[in-house]
């Protein structure tokens, strides 16, 4: 009797300035030859194959794919999927993106030469990005709850690929505890000398630990992680404008809003407006 093909979702917002974040989740039955791309991603997309077969390919090389695997697809890395004919494959996903998200996918099993991987205890993947899409929704709570099942998932991909310890010259926990730094002191007009000293090391060679972990300076770091906190401010709470930029580190509100239309595209004004709409207020 041929499977029923069915599809469970969930999208959420596209948020890059956030450290990391949730952008769908779900769980698809699919037709026999059902096929997504070549095509390219803006975010981590991870897959597990709960039963049957496809293959799946990236960077020019094709990989065969059955139950008990996971596969995943990297941004801007041209991309395609496809379902056996025969036995058309089942799947759970969760995509997701962020400022951090380059750093912790480092620490996983998966590579760019190695996309698929098959846990020992497979189930155990199902099991997380099956957490992660119940948790989805559509309040703030619901949000927060599906970020923190998604960084119990990648834990349990970290624990799962049993690396070594990553760099001799401890450049990853330079990187960590200046990250670390940012989350608690954002709110105080700190710049890159006061982050450099946190962690004891110079401005440049901060600079490049940063862009080899995570392809950002850790400037242009710090700014967005202002301007996602701005962001939250302006959408849950009833600050105005000036409060909002010295809440997040800005004294001068001018300038403050010349840096978030940079990064976010609109004013402050603009996105809190475009937000109200959205739900409908």
């Amino acid at each position: 009797m041929p499977l029923e093909s069915f599809k469970h979702s969930y999208k959420n917002k596209t948020r890059e300035s956030l450290p990391i974040a949730v952008y769908n989740s779900g769980e698809q039955q699919c037709e026999p030859g059902y096929s997504w791309g070549p095509g390219l991603r803006d975010h981590y997309l991870v897959h597990y194959v709960i039963s049957g077969r496809g293959i799946y390919c990236a960077d020019g090389i094709t990989y065969p794919v059955q139950a008990g695997d996971t596969f995943l697809l990297y941004p801007s890395v041209v991309s395609s999927y496809t379902a056996d004919e025969q036995e058309p494959w089942s799947y759970c996903w969760v995509g997701f993106n962020g400022a951090e998200a380059k750093l912790m996918m480092a620490q996983t099993p998966f590579s760019r030469t190695n996309p698929v991987f098959h846990a020992a205890q497979p189930a155990q993947i199902h099991q997380a990005i099956t957490a992660i899409y119940q948790a989805s929704g559509s309040t703030p709570a619901s949000e927060l709850r599906a970020i923190g099942r998604l960084y119990v998932f990648l834990a349990l991909l970290v624990e799962l690929a049993d690396l070594p310890p990553v760099n001799s010259d401890l450049s990853l926990e330079y990187v960590e505890g200046a990250i670390r730094f940012i989350a608690h002191n954002y709110s105080r007009s700190i710049d890159i000398r006061d982050i450099s000293a946190s962690v004891g090391i110079s401005r440049s060679h901060l600079y490049r630990m940063f862009m080899r972990h995570i392809g950002t300076p850790p400037n242009e770091y710090l700014t967005r992680y202002r301007i996602s906190q701005a962001c939250e401010l302006l959408e849950h709470s009833n600050l105005p404008v000036s409060g909002v930029a010295a809440s997040v580190g800005y004294e001068d509100q001018l300038y403050f809003s010349r840096v978030f239309k940079r990064v976010m595209g609109v004013p402050p004004t603009g996105y809190l407006k475009a937000q109200t709409l959205s739900s409908g207020v």
